[in-house]
């Protein structure tokens, strides 16, 4: 094509020239065809890329149509179903809400219900009463001195950092209003997380802020904000979902000059924070731990993040906190399907259990040991519907967090790029004037709104089953499509004689 590229170009050039000459047209395009000669020379001596040395100028189409692929994709090919990790229909659902707008739907549903994978609800054709009081759990254990009455739906953590300053602001002063905590990730509690909403601090790998100059535990920095009012319960995070036994990443590009002052790092670079903690090693040296931060928060709630991957260790876990008589006041459950700003592909795609059978592990094993009583569960993996909320209480949490549930919200549209600090909404980006594109103000009505209205669908959700209490929900109470298959005898009407004695 190089060939042909520079005939056809000084072609063009020459005819113009001719016709500029004589009929004093074209002036325009004989600026423009030299430039684009010059450019294609360059392209073709060059060996950096490929495609522009043997395309020198119409190569460019292909680096055009690969940086808006995501969004032809989301517009002009997927479907209301299709999208991953969230379809259109669940985003749909998550901006109704949060502008608390009609969010019903009509003419029924475009799901193909006769499938092995299809789920649904078992409801009861007595219905009970919708309760219109928001679910609330209380969070402590037997040593925990200052108990936290949860919101059954929370902000699940995303760093400052990762998340915008308005973005975070918008978050926290929405959980204020709906009465309901906003985790902080393990970037660090900021002057935008103490916008008056309740605080789950998280302590991440790198102790960002509560660390030493040499990057280990501070315990006296941790005293002094774990004793803000604000913060109502502190969370270890071990392992995320999207990137267990990795360890956190911030890109260079949202390093700034102050969330490295804020980090205690040095700006510009990309900060990996350690796959595993210092502060301590093994079982016994994180219920060591635990029993640490309850003494420097004054008793506050002490728990834990985790994916769960080889399922001996957190057995081994629970035989450690039974031989201490020591116990997280809460577990958070995250699985491998959850959400990230930044993760290598073969850690999001090949490591981690997902959410259901890693929560439905936790729950049963925490019962095998007798100390279910003494823990609360906290579900976290793509709770964005009141389905979701009511499906992981089912499955064993207590309550639930939601990232990018609260990320649509603020007006994320899944654009997929929350690691390059490009987010067109303003959410997931460093940059100045992207930000300004988030308005609070604004924001943290829809935040607010989010969280209500869910919980509200999650509460017709309950009575649809005829129980009262989200205590009362078990894993019995949904039908799956691969139940038909082995019972699908028992809907057809002459096996009926066999279940009836009526003549």
């Amino acid at each position: 094509m190089r060939k042909q590229f520079f005939i056809l170009g000084f072609t063009l050039l020459i005819i113009t020239a001719l016709v500029y000459y004589y009929l004093k047209i074209g002036f325009l395009l004989l600026v423009i065809l030299p430039i684009l000669l010059v450019i294609g020379y360059y392209n073709s001596v060059q060996k950096k890329h490929a495609i522009l040395r043997n395309f020198p100028v119409l190569g460019y189409a292909r680096y055009l149509f690969e940086l808006i692929a995501p969004e032809i994709q989301q517009y002009f090919i997927e479907r209301s179903t299709d999208g991953k990790p969230f379809s259109r229909n669940e985003r749909s659902l998550v901006y109704q809400r949060a502008k608390n707008i009609d969010s019903n739907t009509p003419f029924g549903t475009q799901l193909d219900l006769n499938q092995n994978h299809y789920e649904g609800i078992k409801h009861s054709i007595f219905p009970s009463v919708v309760n219109e009081d928001l679910p609330r759990v209380w969070v402590g254990g037997a040593d925990c001195k200052q108990p936290y009455h949860a919101s059954l739906l929370n902000i699940s953590a995303m760093s400052f950092g990762s998340l915008s300053e308005n973005a975070i602001m918008a978050l926290n002063k929405g959980a204020q209003k709906g009465h309901f905590y906003h985790n902080t990730g393990e970037g660090g509690l900021t002057e935008f997380h103490l916008q008056g909403g309740d605080i789950t601090w998280q302590i991440g790998t790198g102790y960002f802020g509560c660390r030493t100059a040499e990057g280990t535990f501070d315990a006296g920095k941790f005293s002094e904000k774990s004793n803000l009012p604000s913060v109502k319960m502190i969370e270890i995070k071990l392992s995320q979902g999207a990137k267990p036994g990795h360890g956190g990443v911030l890109p260079a590009a949202k390093n700034t000059e102050q969330i490295a002052k804020i980090r205690g790092v040095q700006p510009n670079i990309t900060i990996f924070s350690p796959p595993s903690h210092s502060a301590f090693k093994d079982s016994k040296g994180l219920i060591s731990f635990i029993k640490e931060l309850r003494t420097l928060s004054n008793g506050k709630p002490i728990g834990f993040k985790l994916c769960i991957g080889d399922t001996a260790e957190f057995e081994s876990l629970c035989i450690e906190m039974i031989a201490a008589d020591c116990y997280p006041d809460f577990i958070t459950v995250d699985g491998a399907e959850g959400g990230t700003g930044a993760a290598p592909l073969e850690f999001s795609d090949g490591v981690g259990m997902p959410f259901e059978p890693a929560l439905i592990f936790v729950n049963k094993t925490l019962i095998a040991y007798k100390i279910r009583d003494k823990i609360r569960v906290i579900g976290s993996g793509k709770i964005i519907s009141g389905y979701a909320v009511l499906r992981a209480i089912a499955l064993g949490a207590d309550l639930c967090n939601s990232a990018r549930g609260f990320m649509f919200s603020l007006g994320c549209i899944q654009a997929l790029r929350c690691h390059n600090n490009q987010c067109p909404t303003g959410v997931a980006t460093q940059d100045k004037m992207l930000m300004k594109g988030l308005v609070v103000t604004d924001k943290f009505e829809r935040v607010f709104h989010f969280h209500k209205n869910t919980l509200h669908a999650a509460n017709e959700l309950l009575a649809a089953t005829g129980k009262t209490s989200f205590a009362d929900m078990d894993i019995s109470i949904f039908m799956r499509g691969d139940e038909f298959s082995h019972l699908s005898d028992l809907y057809f009407p002459d096996n009926l004689r066999k279940h009836t004695t009526l003549q």
